[in-house]
Formats: C-alpha cells, structure tokens, sequence
C-alpha cells in the first residue's frame, strides 16, 4: 500500500509505494477541491483518500486555528478533571446536511466559520477524520449516531431506530427520569429518533422530543404566510412532509414544559431567519427551564443545497457556524451547564465533489465516496485538551461508547468503542 508524504510549505504531495516509486502532484492550496481531491484522482484506495483529508485538515487548522498535533499517549482523565458523574452533562450538535472542505477548513472556506475557526477550535479537541461507513441520509444517519450502530433503514420511513439510543442506555442504566433527556430536530421526519423498537428497550425509556416546526404549526394554527421560511421540512425530497397529530400536546410542551405563551412564542418566531435559529432557541429555553443531562441538536440549514442555490449553501454554513458558538456562550452562562458540559459537534457526513461524475457537487451526497463519508468532530468542556488536533480514523458509531465511558452507562449493543484520547 503506498504512503503519502505531505509537504506543507510547498503544498506537494507525493504517492510512493514500496520500491520506492511514486508520483508528485504539485498544486495551490487555494484551488478549488485542493489535496484531497487531488489524491482521489490519482488513488481508488477511499483509506489513503480519508488519510489524506485529514492530514490536510490538520495541516490546516495547525496554521489557521494554531492547534497541535495530538498524541494518543497524552491523555485527559476525565475522572480526574471533571465533576461527579451525576452532575455531568453532555450537549450533542450535528453539524447537520453536510459542508465541503472547500466550504470550510480550506483556505478559501475558513472565512465561512469564523466561529468554529477563532473560537471553538482553540478551545478544543478536533479530530480530523471521522468515518461514516452508513447509508447517507440524514434521518438515518443521525439515528446511526445516536444508537452506534448503522441503522439501515428507509431515510423516509418513520420508523423508530432498530438499536437502542444513546438515550435509552442512558436513562435505564443510570435511572433517569424522562425529563434528563431531551432531542431538539429539525424536521418532522425525526419524531421517532428518541426511542428505538428493540425490545429490551424502546417503550417509555427515550428521550423526549421537540419538533420546534411542529410545535409553531401548532401555536399559529394552520395560518403560515407569515412563517413559511421556518416551515420547510425536507429539502431533499420535498414532498416528504409527515403529517403529525398531537397539536394539543405540541402547546402543553409549549407553555407548561419550555414557559412560552403562544402568543410570545410566535412574536419571537417572526424575528427569526431559519429552522436551526428556531431550534436553537428552543434548545436555549429548554436549557434554562428543564436543564437536561443529555441533550441532542440536529441542524438542517445547510441541507437547503439540494434546491441547487450555492449561495444558499453557503449561508447555511455561516448560520450553522455562529449557531454553534451561540450554543456554546449559552453553556458557558448557564449555571446549570456552566463548567461541568462537554459540547459535541459533529456532522452527520459531507457532500459531493465538483469533479464526481456520480455525484452533483456541493449540490447532493450521492456518490458516497471517500470525501463525502470523511468527516470531523469538535468536542470541547472541562477535562477535555484544548487546542489539539488528532488526524487518526474514528468511526461515527463511536460517539455512543464515548459518551457511555463519559457519563457511566454501558451501550452494549453499539459497535463502536470508546474514543480514548478523550478519556
């Protein structure tokens, strides 16, 4: 198999198998598709692609974000730096629809996430090359986060995952009641991804969840015109809109459990540009009046690709980015979260390359190669490293063990393992 040696000043990668043999691609960091794509075209083998990508993630945020380079050997006890296990909290965010490096981590994308770039990065552990080896939809995809397992289900199904959540392993291993955890999503598509249909768990031992769309179609009653563009529900496939009864109990979650009256509730709602703004706000009134343990966000903006709008695409990215950092302040300023929460931020997976004939560009996640499974993940809180940056594989059902190694349960249907450095 051959190895790449990555020149980082002269922005030169060369492909060199064992008889000493190679080829030497030479190109500006600043063309579009830059090292990573670059190497698809000269490889076939997704692993060395993948390993690429991530050494040039890492190569970039080492001189954008001023990171380090991490060592699996220097690691952080979480049982020595952060506070009781029942006081832990965890706050999940997917870094929903999939962005593009040349969107983000490149140099002509880094101007998209200023937040991530100069606020989150420096203060946390990124790790540059997160695996997703499922099926590409966002329902599904998310799911598979969330149990550990590639679930392998219709993305337009509603259908409740096949594995038990990380909620479920949560609340019956540790005892805790319904309120402790919480799913804040996107579209409606998303109202079964609490509880799972396994039967040693499923039934009354999920989270709770909020469809911050459900419940504004609730507050105003059928009359939209004023709220269409927090409305949306699928931009992939747009005739899939699930109806969803329950409007009664859409405004008691409204008013007894988040403290809105309706008629704020939608005052504020028009101030608004997007449905992430909408859940994030949710998320923020669920955090001062419930204070979860675990709580989950899935964002959708930058899933508004699928109309074809590039602008739109890229608007998405900017939202997403400030979003994150919004959440991240409100962590930090709530007393209940502040100094005893670890923030996750992952994407669910990428898009594809402008130079994929399978696939639509920035457009689509059709092509499920290399650049579109290769993803990352920010984790950041108290015991967690700052400022450093890891480039090993880790695969996306990880996060479930991680989190169960975290917060003391046992996820013992999941298939991933327990990411070490951050434990």
């Amino acid at each position: 198999m051959p190895t790449l040696e990555v020149g980082i000043a002269q922005c030169v990668i060369r492909a060199v198998d064992h008889s000493g043999n190679g080829s030497l691609m030479i190109f500006s960091p600043q063309s579009r598709g830059g090292r990573a794509r670059a190497a698809a075209r000269s490889t076939s083998n997704p692993q060395e692609v993948s390993r690429l990508l991530a050494r040039t993630r890492r190569d970039f945020l080492r001189s954008a974000a001023g990171v380090i380079l991490g060592s699996t050997l220097m690691r952080t006890s979480w049982a020595r730096a952060a506070t009781a296990s029942s006081k832990r909290k965890v706050v999940v965010v997917t870094f929903g629809g999939g962005a593009r490096d040349q969107e983000t981590f490149a140099p002509e994308g880094q101007e998209n996430i200023p937040h991530l770039m100069r606020e989150l990065i420096p203060q946390s552990t990124f790790f540059t090359q997160v695996v997703n080896r499922g099926i590409l939809g966002h329902y599904v995809a998310t799911a598979s986060l969330a149990t550990g397992v590639y679930e392998t289900f219709n993305n337009f199904a509603s259908v409740a995952p096949q594995s038990p959540t990380v909620f479920e392993y949560f609340r019956k291993d540790l005892k805790r009641p319904p309120s402790d955890a919480w799913v804040v999503a996107p579209s409606n598509g998303f109202n079964r991804i609490g509880e799972s249909s396994h039967r040693s768990y499923g039934a009354g031992l999920g989270a709770q969840v909020i469809l911050p769309k459900h419940l504004l179609t609730a507050a105003i009653s059928g009359r939209s015109n004023d709220y269409q563009h927090l409305l949306r529900d699928n931009y992939e496939t747009p005739f899939y809109a699930p109806e969803l009864a329950g409007s009664e109990f859409e405004l008691q979650q409204l008013e007894m459990i988040l403290k809105l009256s309706v008629d704020d509730f939608k005052d504020h709602a028009q101030t608004l540009s997007s449905p992430d703004e909408l859940s994030v706000y949710i998320a923020r009134q669920l955090m001062r009046q419930v204070a979860p343990s675990l709580l989950w966000i899935t964002m959708h903006d930058i899933d508004i690709a699928h109309a074809g709008a590039y602008s739109l695409y890229v608007e998405g990215i900017r939202r997403t980015d400030r979003l994150c950092s919004d959440l991240w302040k409100t962590i930090q300023s709530e007393s209940e979260y502040a100094g005893k929460t670890t923030l996750f931020i992952l994407p669910d997976f990428g898009r594809d390359s402008d130079d994929d004939a399978g696939g639509n560009g920035f457009q689509h996640h059709r092509t499920g190669d290399a650049l579109s499974r290769t993803t990352w993940m920010l984790v950041a809180g108290p015991g967690i490293r700052e400022g450093v940056v890891f480039d090993r594989a880790i695969d996306s059902t990880d996060l479930v063990p991680t989190l169960g190694s975290m917060l003391g349960f046992s996820p013992s249907l999941a298939q991933g393992k327990p990411i070490g450095e951050l434990l």
